[in-house]
């Protein structure tokens, strides 16, 4: 599949914690984690039990955390919840972003936070934290005072960005706001040399059209796990 290297990609919650985010990192052992008010993300070296013992020492009683492995391991003190199949998808350099802005975006500050954790909960409640902004640029545009659509930037893996937080409030969507924010984002990592990438569950189909239409490409397929520690 082409775009994103396998040895990076089928675990880039590690790679990240390990480069760009690394002043994110809360680690021990072979287990890694964003703090929680930043992403609901872990991620560990290799599918050990001893990996998961040190993942364990990185979460409080009855915390979940999601975790990118096809293979883990079977132990008691971590217990499996549930799990989602992405696509990772990426923008191939020949596709050419449009020049121009769209006339109402505006940056995104964590002053908007609220705002920006209000409106996701609507699509995806939980993996949006108040500290998500912090992870990267975000883009916004507002109707009558309230945020109505936004997007940025979650993963940062070196020259890879992930564009993340892609959600516009029903009675705004059609207006092609998704569209317009995440070309906002694209002009930025183009601009700085940098690939564009983005996870989608397999299930959405209407965000995987947009994604398609606008020049994006399947690069794999990853399952995330939701585990927590009950004890």
């Amino acid at each position: 599949m082409a775009g994103l290297p396998e040895h990076l990609f089928t675990n880039p919650v590690w790679h990240a914690l390990h480069t760009r985010h690394r002043r994110f990192s809360i680690s021990a052992g072979n287990a890694c984690r964003y703090p929680a008010h930043v992403a609901p993300f872990a991620a560990i070296a290799e599918p050990s039990v001893d990996a998961f013992k040190a993942l364990h020492s990185l979460l409080v009683p009855g915390e979940s955390v999601w975790i990118a492995e096809g293979k883990l391991p079977d132990w008691p003190e971590l217990v499996f919840e549930t799990t989602i199949e992405c696509l990772q998808m990426v923008l191939p350099e020949g596709v050419t972003p449009p020049s121009d802005a769209t006339a109402g975006i505006v940056p995104l500050s964590c002053a908007d936070a609220p705002a920006m954790v209000a409106l996701t909960d609507l699509a995806f409640p939980g993996f949006f934290r108040v500290g998500t902004c912090e992870m990267g640029s975000y883009y916004g545009v507002r109707c009558g005072g309230e945020l109505a659509s936004m997007s940025g930037e979650r993963m940062m893996l070196d020259e890879y960005p992930e564009i993340s937080g892609v959600c516009t409030h029903p009675h705004h969507r059609g207006k092609g706001y998704a569209a317009a924010l995440m070309w906002q984002v694209v002009r930025d990592h183009r601009r700085d040399g940098l690939v564009s990438w983005l996870h989608v569950s397999s299930g959405n189909r209407h965000a995987i059209e947009l994604y398609l239409r606008m020049g994006f490409v399947e690069a794999r397929r990853l399952l995330y796990h939701r585990i927590s520690r009950r004890d």
